[in-house]
């Protein structure tokens, strides 16, 4: 009997043999893989790119780590969301522009799909009882979700003092000044490059993406090896073609709605808006939702507080970037100002006008940049603008989490505003114990138990279904049986009929049937009075 030794050199050898031999798949091979990512893209950015990985390197094993993590990079450079980015990359790199479109139309489908489906839902069923209450369990998760990301990406980005300070200046100006979005980004970017240029240890070290997966493939062992495709090669010809195709699609239809409708017609206010917006949304969903929110909100009134909620939670409930958010917004909006269209018309073509002007730049800044990609990969100016950018990110996230726990928890919220400050203040008498106790109950599932974000959601919605009537009794005084005061109201949970007995009541008589089933909720025989 003879054995013969594998050397480990002998087995990559043998890898790559057979890697050689595989066949390089075609373009409708990849695009049935392409549809698989975009439906089971669920989990935000962090799932997203797991699940590309899971799939493209581990499984597939078209590109490595390396070039994975290096495109990765990149993408965290743009504006825009990251995952939708690297499956464009990934499409252009495997085949060409044809695929990087066929990858990032395929990613984002299913959301616009779905998000459309959920927007007709609640345009036409938001008001009726159950479709509430579900929405009414979505916004105590969604606030759970955005304090994780606050703790998550703090965790990665303040390293030291100065990205600390860059992260608390950016809060204090969201929340206390309303300084905008864009406006925080572009400072911390410029101190970024100021330090980085000034050599200051802090600005020092990338902001890039750290390993992904359990499992690591080397390049030379993949479809695409270790060498650069011809078609990557930079091309300054092709990059000024591409370069005048896209920037046509992308704002050829904004100028022409601004030239036909007139700056103040809802369209045009939707796609300037979030074209602006492409451009600026550095850090994420969970960042730039902040600016949306607080321009939809409070400048254009296309949504109250909790439909900005409403919104994320049916983004984190669907496949797709959690971006498709703005689709929602884009519908209600529209939904609200038909003008002469019907409602549901102009819903469902202000949602679609939303999500053109929201990714038709991501394949421009793909197909445009990813051929300098090298260059871009050891800049270490751009990398530090990236860090002190991604500090900045965390205090806007806070920013977000504090504005929509205040708009969960509290059913009324007012502002003081002095010496140029305009703070958000929550009225206590207005508090809403049910959606505490839901948020604190889905703390701790996030934290605790460590449970998925789908899971988490689903769990929350079901949570928030009330029984169709409730029958309550309040007692402000135990002693004190005179002055009865009964209310039949509305709400969330469906049709309650409460009893209060010696309690003050609030000038809103359904705050004050809410506050009742609040506190009913909380105990475990529904029947039974609660003292207060």
């Amino acid at each position: 009997m003879f054995l013969r030794m594998v050397t480990p050199d002998g087995v990559q050898t043998n890898r790559r043999q057979a890697m050689q031999q595989r066949d390089y798949p075609t373009l409708t091979e990849a695009t049935r893989i392409w549809a698989r990512i975009g439906l089971l893209s669920f989990g935000g950015p962090a799932g997203q790119i797991a699940l590309m990985h899971r799939i493209l390197v581990e499984e597939q094993k078209w590109l490595g780590e390396k070039r994975f993590l290096h495109a990765l990079n990149y993408c965290m450079l743009l504006p825009g969301p990251e995952a939708m980015q690297l499956a464009v990359y990934i499409g252009w790199l495997m085949h060409r522009t044809l695929g990087g479109i066929i990858a990032g139309l395929l990613f984002v489908l299913p959301g616009v799909v779905a998000i459309m489906a959920l927007s007709w839902v609640y345009a036409l069923f938001g008001s009726v009882g159950p479709v509430e209450a579900l929405f009414f369990g979505l916004k105590a998760a969604v606030l759970a979700i955005v304090v994780q990301a606050v703790i998550r990406i703090g965790a990665r980005a303040l390293k030291n003092g100065a990205m600390l300070a860059i992260a608390a200046a950016s809060f204090v100006a969201i929340f206390g000044f309303a300084v905008p979005f864009p406006l925080i980004i572009l400072i911390a970017g410029l101190i970024g490059l100021f330090g980085a240029r000034a050599g200051m240890p802090a600005f020092q070290g990338g902001g890039g993406h750290g390993k992904v997966g359990a499992v690591q493939v080397a390049d030379a062992d993949t479809l695409l090896g270790e060498e650069t495709p011809a078609h990557t090669q930079v091309n300054r010809s092709w990059a000024l073609r591409i370069s005048a195709v896209f920037l046509a699609l992308w704002l050829a239809p904004v100028a022409l709605l601004f030239a036909v409708l007139g700056p103040a017609h809802v369209f045009a206010q939707i796609a300037g808006f979030f074209s602006i917006m492409a451009v600026v949304t550095f850090g994420g969903a969970y960042a730039v939702l902040a600016y949306v929110a607080q321009e939809a909100v409070q400048n254009f009134g296309w949504l109250a507080p909790g439909e900005m909620l409403d919104g994320l939670g049916m983004a984190e409930t669907t496949p797709g970037p959690l971006i498709m958010v703005t689709q929602f917004v884009g519908f209600m909006g529209a939904f609200r100002d038909a003008g002469g269209l019907s409602p549901l018309l102009a819903g469902t073509l202000g949602g679609l006008l939303t999500t053109w002007v929201t990714f038709a730049p991501c394949f421009l800044w793909i197909f445009l940049g990813a051929p300098f990609i090298e260059r871009l990969r050891d800049n270490r100016v751009l990398s530090a603008a990236l860090t002190a950018i991604t500090a900045a990110v965390v205090g806007v996230i806070l920013n977000l989490a504090v504005w929509f726990g205040l708009h969960v928890v509290f059913d009324e919220v007012r502002q003081i505003s002095a010496f140029g400050l305009a703070l958000d203040v929550p009225v206590w008498s207005t508090l809403n114990i049910v959606a505490a106790v839901l948020v604190l109950a889905n703390l701790i599932a996030v934290f605790r138990f460590r449970l998925g974000p789908v899971t988490v959601l689903c769990g929350s919605a079901l949570a928030g279904l009330g029984p169709e009537e409730t029958q309550v009794v309040l007692i402000a005084d135990p002693a004190a049986t005179t002055n009865r005061h009964e209310i039949d109201a509305e709400g969330a949970f469906g049709r309650m009929a409460l009893s209060f007995e010696n309690a003050a009541l609030p000038d809103n008589p359904k705050s004050s049937a809410m506050t009742a089933l609040s506190l009913v909720r909380l105990i475990e025989n529904r029947a039974a009075p609660v003292v207060i």
